[in-house]
Order: structure tokens, then sequence, then C-alpha cells
């Protein structure tokens, strides 16, 4: 019988790939994405302190009162647009994007060029 990993350890195990080429400074903090079943979590990192700066998910109410589901494609991308101006506000303009081992497609996907088109460059 073959046995094959489950996809949660595949992922972090690109996450873990990932996140040895790169890490977030203080002057370009690491844009973190996690998305579960049910909500998308975004938050800016900065590695060398171990500090998140800034956050945003659907579970948040203001946010949450926004949305008809908190699992689909329009929720992460209002997730992205939200951080980024919270990071703007905070005087924060360029990440270095971290898909936390997902592929860059649909929710991600959506999640970054939202945060893209809101201000954030990366």
């Amino acid at each position: 019988m073959v046995s094959k990993e489950s996809k949660k350890e595949i992922r972090e195990k690109k996450h873990m790939r990932i996140r040895n080429r790169f890490s977030g400074t203080a002057e370009r903090p690491r844009l973190a994405v996690f998305r579960s079943n049910n909500h998308m979590y975004a938050q800016i990192i900065d590695d060398t302190v171990g500090q998140t700066l800034v956050s945003a998910s659907t579970l948040e109410k203001d946010v949450k009162a926004q949305l008809k589901k908190t699992n689909d494609v329009e929720a992460a991308a209002y997730v992205g647009t939200v951080v980024a101006k919270r990071a703007l506000e905070k005087g924060i303009s360029t990440v270095v994007f971290d898909r936390g081992g997902y592929i860059y497609q649909g929710k991600v996907a959506a999640l970054a060029d939202a945060a893209r088109e809101a201000g954030l460059e990366f």
C-alpha cells in the first residue's frame, strides 16, 4: 500500500522552502497569507524582531459585515485591500509577498492583486 503525504504537510514543506529564501525586514516586511476552509488571514510581519505590524482577516467584525461569505475570492480581495490600507497608514509601502505554500491562483492571487491595487508594492 502506497502512503501519500497529506496536502497540509506538503503545503507546510513548500512554505518552509519559501521562508528559507526570504524574510521580512524593517524596511521591507513580509506579507504572509493563510487561508483556512472558512476564512482568509493576512499579516505584515517584521521578521528581524518577530513582530506583526499589520493584520486583517475575515474574522474581524467590520470586515465580516462587508461580506456575504468569508471563504470566497471576493472576501480574499477585500482582505487584501484592508491590509494594504492599514499598512499605508503605518507608513509601509513595500513588502515581500509570502504565499504560504499555497498555489498562486484563486484566493491568494485575488488577495495579492487587491493589495497591489490599493497601493502596496511587491
